[in-house]
C-alpha cells in the first residue's frame, strides 16, 4: 500500500497511455475494413483530402499565434513569483496536444465514413461496429492525451517548485507557482479550441447552406446528390467541425476541469497518505478511472438485428460508464482523502480561512458532490434530447408551424431555443447549489470533475454521428441501393441526436468549469468580494454579458458572408457547366472546398482575438475585481446563448430530416420538395450556424476568458511581491508585505 501512496501521481499518465494503446488497436481494426468500389473511395479521397487541406492551412496560421503567445507569455513569467518563464513550454504543449487530438479524430473519420457505407451493405449492426469503433478511436485518443499531458507536466512541476524545494508549503505559494505554470497547459489547448470549433463551423456552415439552398430548394436534387458541387465540402465540414472541432473542445474542458479543480485543491488542508496533496490528485485519478471505464463501457454498444434500436444501444454504453464511475469514485474518494475535516486557506495576504459555512466539509461530501457532478450531466443530455430529437412535442411543433410557410418555421424554432434554456439553467443552479453545499467550492469544481469523467464516451457518442452522416453522404453519392442509404439514415438520425446531446453535455460542462475556474481566478488574483455596488464592477458585468452577442454576431456573419459565396459558385457551376444535371459531367468540387477553407481561415481570427484579449485589457486597467464582474457577466450570458443556440438549430435540422419519412400535418402526409419541407429547409439553414458555429463556440469563450484571467492573475493581485523580493526569508519581501498591508489599512479607514 505504501507503495501506491508514494507513486499514485506516476499511475496517472499510465491510465492515459493505456487509453492511447486501445485507440490504437481500434484504429487498425478501423482501417483493415473494406472501403468499398472504385467510386466510394475516389469519393472518400476527396473528402479526406479537403479536410487535410483545411487543418494545414489552420495549422499555418495558429503557428503563428502559438509563437507570439508563447513569447509573451515566457516574458510575463520573468516579472512575478508565482510564474515562470516555463509557462511557455506548457501553452506550447497544450496547444500542441489539443490540435492533434483534433487530427486523430479527423483522420479516423475521414477513413471510416467509407467503411461504414460498405458495413451498410451488409447489415445495420455491422455499420453501427464500424462508425462507433470511430468514434471511439476519437473520444479515447482526446481523453489519453488530456491525462498523459496534463499528468506528466504536474509531475514535473511538482518536482521542480514543490518537492525539491526545501522547506516548500503544500498549500503555499510553492505549490501555487507549479499550477500557475501548469495553466499554460489549458490555455494553450483552449486558443486553439476555440479557433478550430469557429473555424470548422464557418467551414461546414458555409459549405451546407450554399448545398441547401441552391441543390435543394433551386434545383430540387437530393441531400449529398453527387451533382452538387458543395456536397464535397458539405461532408469535409462535418469532419472539420464536427470531430475536429469537437475534439479540441472538449480536449480543453478536460483539462480546464482537472486544472481548476487542482488549483481550488491547493487551497485545501489535507492530512492524508500523499503528502497533503490527494485534493489536488483526485481529478486527475477520477479522469483516469473514466478512461478506464469508457473502454469498458464501448464493448456493450452493439446491435443484433436491423429492428433493434441504434439509440438504446449508445445509451447502454453512456449509463455503463457512468454507473461503473460512481461506483468506483466512492472507494476512491475513500481511500484518497482523510477522515477527518478538510477545510480551505487562501495566499498570504488575502482572506486567510474561508468564513463562508461551506469551508469545512467531509470526504463524504466531496463524494456528494461528484454524485451531483455525474447527475447534472446526465439530466442536461436528457433535456437537449427531448428538445431536439425527433417525435418529441418541440420538434413537432416546428413541423406544424412549417405547414403555413418560411417564417411560422423560423418563429417556432427560435421559440423552441429559447423555451428550452429554462430545465438547463434550473438543472445548473440546483447542481452548483447542491455541489456547493457537498464541499463548498472545491465540491462545484469536483462536480465538473465528475462530470467530464465519462468524456471519452461521451466523444465517442458525438463523433459517431457525424462519421454515420459522411456515410449516408458517400452513399447517396454513390447511388447505392435504397436499403443501403436507409442503414446509413438510420445511423445518421440517431447521430443528429447524439451531436445536440453532446452540445448540451459540453455547455453544462462548461457552466461548472468556468464557475470554478472563476473561484481559482479570485484566490489567486487577491480578491476578497466582488462588489456589484460599485459601478466599475457593474459595468464590467454588462460588457461580460455583451461579449456572447457581438462574438455570436461576428460568426454568424462570417457564415453567411462564406455561404453568398459558395451559393454564387454552385449557381455558376449549375449554369456554366453543361451536362451536370444528367450525370455526363463532374462539378468541380475542389473550388467549393477552396472557398470554404479560405473563408472560414479569414474570419475566424476576430471571434478569437475577442476571447483573448479583452480579459487583458479590463485586467491591466481595471483591475481584478471589475474582471471578476465581465467574467461573471460572461458565463451567464454565454451559458444562455449556447443553450438557445445549440438547441434551436438542432430541433430545425430534426423537423426538416422528418420530412424524409413523411410527416402528417392537419390530416395529410407531406414529404421532401412539398411547401411545408421547404420551410424547413430554410429553417435549418437558419439554424445551422446557430448549432454548429457560434452555440457550441459559446462554452469555449467563456472557458478561455476564465483561463486567461487565471493566468494573469497573480500579476492584478494586490498582494504581489516583486521578482527580486521573491525569498521567504528576504527581508525586503517581508518590509514590501508590510508596506502593501498597510495601504490596504489606509484604504479601508479612508473608506470608513
Amino acid at each position: 500500500m505504501d507503495f501506491l501512496y508514494n507513486n499514485l501521481i506516476y499511475f496517472i499518465p499510465v491510465m492515459g497511455i493505456i487509453g492511447i494503446l486501445f485507440m490504437l488497436g481500434k484504429s487498425a481494426w478501423v482501417t483493415k475494413q473494406e472501403t468499398g468500389d472504385a467510386n466510394m473511395t475516389e469519393l472518400s479521397g476527396y473528402i479526406a483530402d479537403g479536410a487535410m487541406a483545411f487543418l494545414k492551412a489552420e495549422w499555418k496560421i495558429l503557428s503563428y499565434f502559438v509563437v507570439v503567445a508563447a513569447l509573451l507569455l515566457a516574458y510575463s513569467g520573468t516579472t512575478v513569483e508565482n510564474s515562470s518563464p516555463v509557462i511557455a513550454i506548457s501553452f506550447i504543449t497544450g496547444a500542441f496536444l489539443s490540435a492533434f487530438a483534433g487530427f486523430i479524430g479527423m483522420r479516423i473519420a475521414t477513413k471510416a465514413n467509407v467503411r461504414t457505407t460498405q458495413a451498410a451493405r451488409t447489415s445495420l449492426a455491422k455499420a453501427l461496429n464500424v462508425s462507433f469503433t470511430g468514434g471511439t478511436v476519437m473520444g479515447l485518443g482526446v481523453a489519453g492525451l488530456a491525462i498523459i499531458g496534463l499528468g506528466s507536466l504536474f509531475i514535473v512541476f511538482y518536482t521542480m517548485y514543490v518537492k525539491n524545494v526545501t522547506g516548500a508549503n503544500i498549500n503555499g505559494e510553492a505549490m501555487a507557482k507549479a499550477l500557475e505554470v501548469l495553466a499554460g497547459f489549458s490555455l494553450g489547448a483552449e486558443s486553439i479550441a476555440l479557433f478550430a470549433r469557429v473555424g470548422g463551423g464557418i467551414y461546414t456552415k458555409a459549405a451546407d447552406v450554399g448545398a441547401d439552398l441552391v441543390g435543394k430548394v433551386e434545383a430540387g436534387i437530393p441531400e449529398d446528390d453527387v451533382r452538387n458541387p458543395a456536397t464535397i465540402a458539405d461532408n469535409v465540414g462535418d469532419n472539420v467541425g464536427d470531430v475536429a472541432g469537437m475534439g479540441a473542445d472538449l480536449f480543453g474542458s478536460y483539462v480546464a476541469t482537472m486544472l481548476a479543480t487542482m488549483v481550488l485543491g491547493r487551497e485545501i488542508v489535507s492530512h492524508d497518505n500523499f503528502g497533503g496533496i490527494a485534493p489536488v490528485l483526485l481529478p486527475m485519478v477520477i479522469a483516469g478511472l473514466g478512461l478506464i471505464f469508457s473502454i469498458i463501457a464501448s464493448y456493450f454498444v452493439k446491435i443484433k438485428n436491423e429492428t433493434d434500436s441504434v439509440q438504446n444501444a449508445l445509451n447502454i454504453g453512456n449509463w455503463m460508464s457512468i454507473i461503473l464511475t460512481a461506483i468506483a469514485t466512492y472507494f476512491l474518494v475513500q481511500w484518497m482523502l482523510p477522515a477527518d475535516d478538510l477545510h480551505m486557506v487562501r495566499d498570504e495576504g488575502a482572506t486567510g480561512i474561508l468564513k463562508d459555512g461551506a469551508s469545512h466539509f467531509t470526504r463524504s461530501g466531496v463524494y456528494g458532490a461528484i454524485l451531483v457532478g455525474l447527475v447534472v450531466g446526465t439530466l442536461m443530455s436528457m433535456i437537449t434530447e427531448y428538445y431536439t430529437a425527433m417525435g418529441k412535442r418541440p420538434v413537432l411543433g416546428i413541423i406544424r408551424q412549417s405547414s403555413t410557410g418560411h417564417a411560422t418555421n423560423i418563429i417556432g424554432g427560435l421559440a423552441v431555443g429559447m423555451e428550452s434554456t429554462v430545465a438547463p439553467i434550473l438543472v445548473l443552479a440546483a447542481g452548483i447549489y447542491g455541489s456547493y453545499y457537498c464541499a463548498g467550492l472545491y465540491g462545484v469544481s469536483i462536480a465538473a470533475a465528475g462530470m467530464m469523467a465519462t468524456t471519452a464516451m461521451q466523444l465517442s457518442i458525438d463523433a459517431f454521428g457525424p462519421i454515420a452522416d459522411n456515410a449516408g453522404g458517400i452513399a447517396e453519392m454513390s447511388r447505392l441501393p435504397e436499403e443501403v442509404r436507409h442503414r446509413t439514415d438510420n445511423l445518421d438520425a440517431v447521430g443528429n441526436t447524439t451531436a445536440a446531446t453532446g452540445k448540451g453535455f459540453a455547455i453544462a460542462s462548461a457552466a461548472l468549469t468556468s464557475l470554478a475556474l472563476f473561484a481559482a481566478f479570485v484566490g489567486v488574483a487577491g480578491i476578497e468580494h466582488i462588489d456589484i455596488y460599485k459601478a466599475p464592477v457593474l459595468a464590467g458585468l454588462f460588457v461580460g454579458g455583451m461579449i456572447p452577442f457581438i462574438f455570436s454576431a461576428l460568426a454568424i456573419s462570417a457564415v453567411g458572408r462564406a455561404a453568398m459565396a459558395m451559393v454564387e459558385e454552385v449557381r455558376r457551376q449549375f449554369r456554366d457547366i453543361p451536362g451536370i444535371m444528367e450525370y455526363k459531367a463532374k462539378p468541380e468540387y475542389e473550388k467549393c472546398v477552396a472557398i470554404s477553407t479560405k473563408a472560414s481561415i479569414r474570419e475566424m481570427v476576430a471571434p478569437g482575438l475577442i476571447a483573448l484579449i479583452t480579459p487583458i485589457i479590463v485586467g491591466f486597467i481595471f483591475g481584478p475585481e471589475v474582471l471578476g464582474g465581465l467574467l461573471a457577466g460572461v458565463t451567464v450570458s454565454g451559458v444562455l446563448m449556447g443553450i438557445f443556440q445549440s438547441n434551436a438549430g438542432g430541433a430545425w435540422d430534426n423537423a426538416k430530416k422528418s420530412f424524409e419519412k413523411g410527416v402528417e400535418i392537419n390530416g395529410e402526409m407531406h414529404y421532401k420538395k412539398s411547401d411545408p419541407h421547404k420551410a424547413s429547409v430554410t429553417g435549418d439553414t437558419v439554424g445551422d450556424p446557430f448549432k454548429d458555429t457560434s452555440g457550441p463556440s459559446m462554452n469555449i469563450l467563456i472557458k478561455l476568458m476564465s483561463i486567461v484571467s487565471l493566468v494573469i492573475a497573480p500579476h492584478l493581485n494586490a498582494n504581489k511581491v516583486p521578482k527580486a523580493a521573491a525569498s521567504i526569508d528576504n527581508p525586503v519581501k517581508k518590509e514590501i508585505v508590510m508596506q502593501v498591508k498597510s495601504v490596504q489599512v489606509m484604504k479601508t479607514d479612508k473608506k470608513g
